[in-house]
């Protein structure tokens, strides 16, 4: 979904998940090179239109914030990461992850066994 985007579009829809929302001059501020108000505004109302970003009117004008809830975003993302890289297998997908073990910390290996015994609860149903 989200990587269907063009490059800046992308890049401005992340900046409004890292802020949760921002008004065009914060989107501004926080892009690593310089771009117009005008741009970003055209920008935004692009992506508005496409149903990503979302906005309201406040006192201090128009705030935008994503649309698409970042988990389902994440989803659609790792889903299509699986697909293209992995021929769909989750299986494929998370065997590369393992093979990450050695930079991934105690916790998150806990972490991940404790998902993978949820799921076989959840298929056992």
């Amino acid at each position: 979904m989200l990587n269907n985007l063009p490059p800046r579009e992308r890049q401005i829809v992340d900046i409004l998940y890292l802020k949760g929302e921002a008004t065009v001059g914060e989107v501004i501020e926080t892009l690593p090179d310089a771009l117009s108000a005008s741009a970003v505004r055209a920008m935004l109302t692009r992506l508005k239109a496409k149903g990503f970003v979302r906005r309201r009117q406040t006192d201090r004008g128009f705030v935008y914030a994503p649309a698409v809830a970042e988990s389902k975003a994440k989803q659609s993302a790792l889903s299509q990461v699986v697909r293209v890289f992995f021929g769909g297998s989750a299986a494929g997908a998370a065997s590369a992850l393992l093979g990450m073990s050695d930079e991934m910390d105690d916790k998150e290996l806990d972490e991940l066994e404790r998902l993978i015994a949820e799921a076989r609860k959840g298929q056992r149903k």
